[in-house]
C-alpha cells in the first residue's frame, strides 16, 4: 500500500468517515500488520477504553443430529450414526444445573437441525432451563434453527420468537452466518437459510427488543473481498436496527480430533489451509475498522488459541469469550493445546497479562463487576498498545 493511500485511510478513520468496500479490500491487501493493528486499536480504544469484557458462560448442545451436511462441519450426525445423541429435556436441565456452582451468568445453546424433534421441545426446554437457572441468561438458537422451527411448526418466525421469549430467551446466537456471498456459500452450506432469511430473522429479533451477536466464519475458501462484503451487509442491517451488540470473527478449523468413526465430515480441509495467526489478526483489525457501528468485537479463544486471542485484543477486539467447557462444534483443531475451560480467574489473568482492565458483563453487555487492571507496580507490567 502506498503512503498516500495509507494517509487517506488514516484520515478517514480518525475523522469518523465511513470506509467503503474498496477501502476494506485495500486494507486486506496491506502487509503492514503493525499499522493495521494500531489503527484498529485506536478505534477500539475510542469505543471501549482500556476495558476487555468477558462473561462466565457454558455451552449446551442438546442434539448433534442434523439434516444438513455443511462442508465445514464435523459436529453433525445423522439419525442412527455412532455418537449421534439427543438429550431429553430433563437430562439437559440436569447437566445445566450442575454448572450453577460456577457463578454462571449465560447458557449458550446451539443444536443440529433435528428431523424428528417436535417444535414444542424447544420452548419447553428453555422454560425448564429457566426454572432451574432463573439467574442465568439463555442465549439460544441460530437464525438457521429459527428458520427450521418455521418449517416444522408451520408458524412464522415472529410467533416463534414471541413464544421463545416468553419461555426465557434473551438472545439469539450469531451462528449460521458463515459467509453470506453466494459465490462461496453454495460450496460450504447445506441448508437453505441464506442472507435473506438470516437477516430477516435477526431483524425480527431486534424489533422485539432482543440484542444479538453477528459472526463470520473466515479462513477457508473465501477471499478477502467476501469478508468485506459480509461485514458490509451486517453494517447496513445494523444501520437499520441497531440490534447487533458484537461482531465475532470465527476462524475456520481443520478437524484433527473428531474422526472416531473414521468419517471425515469436514470436506473443506482437503482443499484448504487454516488462517495463520497473522491472518487472524488482520481479520480482526479490518473488521473493527469496517464495522464502525457495532459496539464490540469479540475473540473466541477456543477457535484462535489463547495467545492469538490475547494479541487480538491489540488488533481491535475488546471482548474475550467466557469460560467455555467442552466446546463440541470445533476445538483444538490448531493443536495449540487450547484448554477445554478457562475459569473466571484464568480470564482475569489473561486479560491483565495482555495489558487491559477486565470487566465482567452479562449477555446484554451490562456490567456485573469491574476488576483492577495490570499491577502498575510491577517492573514490567503489561500495557495496551500506546496510541
Amino acid at each position: 500500500m502506498d503512503a498516500g493511500l495509507k494517509r487517506e485511510l488514516e484520515e478517514k478513520v480518525r475523522s469518523g468517515e465511513r470506509l467503503t468496500r474498496e477501502d476494506g479490500i485495500a486494507l486486506y491487501e496491506s502487509d503492514d500488520l503493525a499499522w493495521l493493528g494500531g489503527l484498529a486499536h485506536e478505534v477500539r480504544t475510542r469505543k471501549n477504553g482500556d476495558v476487555v469484557h468477558f462473561n462466565v458462560n457454558r455451552h449446551l448442545n442438546m442434539t448433534n443430529v442434523c439434516t444438513a451436511s455443511c462442508a465445514y462441519c464435523s459436529f453433525q450426525r445423522k439419525p442412527g450414526e455412532k455418537d449421534a445423541y439427543t438429550m431429553r429435556i430433563e437430562e439437559a436441565v440436569r447437566l445445566a444445573k450442575a454448572m450453577e456452582s460456577e457463578n454462571l451468568t449465560e447458557l449458550h445453546i446451539v443444536n443440529g437441525l433435528h428431523p424428528n424433534l417436535p417444535w414444542r421441545y424447544y420452548p419447553r426446554s428453555l422454560s425448564e432451563l429457566k426454572k432451574a437457572l432463573p439467574n442465568v441468561s439463555l442465549k439460544a438458537f441460530t437464525a438457521t434453527e429459527i428458520h427450521h422451527f418455521e418449517k416444522i411448526s408451520g408458524m412464522p418466525a415472529s410467533e416463534i420468537l414471541d413464544e421463545l421469549i416468553d419461555a426465557g430467551l434473551e438472545s439469539l446466537t450469531g451462528g449460521g452466518a458463515e459467509i453470506f456471498d453466494w459465490e462461496v456459500r453454495q460450496h460450504i452450506v447445506d441448508h437453505d437459510t441464506h442472507w435473506e432469511d438470516w437477516s430477516r430473522i435477526h431483524r425480527l429479533a431486534h424489533s422485539k427488543g432482543l440484542k444479538t451477536p453477528s459472526t463470520m466464519l473466515y479462513g477457508h475458501i473465501e477471499e478477502p473481498r467476501h469478508r468485506v462484503d459480509h461485514v458490509l451487509r451486517l453494517r447496513e442491517l445494523q444501520d437499520e436496527t441497531g440490534g447487533f451488540q458484537v461482531f465475532i470473527p470465527l476462524r475456520y478449523q481443520h478437524d484433527f480430533v473428531d474422526m472416531k468413526d473414521g468419517k471425515i465430515r469436514n470436506r473443506l480441509q482437503a482443499r484448504t489451509t487454516m488462517a495463520t495467526g497473522a491472518e487472524a489478526l488482520k481479520t480482526f483489525a479490518v473488521s473493527r475498522l469496517l464495522f464502525d457501528n457495532v459496539p464490540h468485537v469479540k475473540v473466541f479463544w477456543v477457535m484462535h488459541g489463547v495467545q492469538t486471542a490475547q494479541l487480538a485484543l491489540q488488533h481491535g477486539a475488546d471482548d474475550m469469550d467466557g469460560s467455555v467447557v467442552e466446546y463440541k462444534i470445533t476445538h483444538d483443531a490448531d493443536n495449540y493445546g487450547t484448554p477445554n475451560k478457562l475459569t473466571r480467574d484464568d480470564l482475569l489473568e489473561l486479560i491483565r497479562d495482555a495489558g487491559f482492565r477486565p470487566v465482567e458483563r452479562n449477555t446484554r453487555y451490562e456490567i456485573i463487576r469491574e476488576y483492577p487492571g495490570p499491577d502498575e507496580s510491577r517492573r514490567e507490567s503489561p500495557q495496551p498498545m500506546r496510541l
